[in-house]
């Protein structure tokens, strides 16, 4: 999957001319927590997150006081030339950039121009679609050895119940190096009988551990 796919194509900007009240304003009617800094060719030059303003603002305001931080400009506080992403950069790889750098965010830029937005909450709404956690459906964590063929052992007996698989992950077991965890999620919310397959097959079923299915 590309970022294009799942970017925010709605993108409230402002100038670097615009003051710290302005994008105070922009983010509580658009309710929004990023905000790019773009020129007058609609290229980025800075950012600037909620986070940010919440570190310049004071935490009490009193009448008359504290006024001219308002009226600051983006350009003396934003982020310069922020880190950008491309349309056509997969999604795994912006996740990456995101947590290296610890960011929330990501202007996604075409011919130079902005023209999208992914952020963290994105990325994180777009696993749990692609992991089909969002529909009725149940997690199979299944322990196996690191070999050829066993994920299709596995997805046979899945077949042989006409289960739906909305999908499939596998990562490596935090105790054993040689092991794999399979996780894999069914469109099926009493998965017993694929669990006493299973488990009649030989596989360690870690999740979920049902009470006479046999121990972990």
């Amino acid at each position: 999957m590309i970022i294009e796919e799942i970017m925010n194509r709605d993108v409230h900007s402002l100038a670097p001319s615009n003051t710290v009240k302005d994008a105070i304003k922009i983010m509580r009617e658009k309710k929004i927590r990023h905000l790019p800094i773009v020129d007058e060719r609609e290229k980025i030059v800075g950012i600037i997150t909620a986070h940010d303003l919440k570190n310049i603002l004071p935490s009490s305001i009193k009448e008359g006081s504290n006024l001219t931080t308002y009226e600051t400009a983006l350009e003396k506080i934003m982020v310069k030339n922020p880190l950008i992403g491309h349309p056509l950069d997969f999604v795994e790889e912006v996740a990456l950039t995101l947590y290296e750098s610890r960011i929330s965010c990501l202007p996604i830029v075409s011919g130079g121009k902005l023209v999208g937005i992914v952020t963290t909450t994105d990325l994180l709404y777009t696993y749990i679609e692609l992991t089909g956690a969002n529909r009725p459906s149940s997690k199979i964590d299944i322990k196996v050895t690191d070999k050829p063929g066993i994920l299709s052992d596995i997805t046979e007996i899945f077949k042989k119940h006409n289960a739906n698989v909305l999908s499939v992950l596998v990562y490596p077991s935090s105790n054993h190096e040689e092991n794999k965890i399979v996780s894999v999620r069914v469109q099926m919310i009493n998965p017993l009988s694929i669990i006493e397959d299973l488990r009649k097959e030989g596989f360690d079923v870690l999740w979920p551990n049902l009470p006479g299915v046999g121990p972990l």
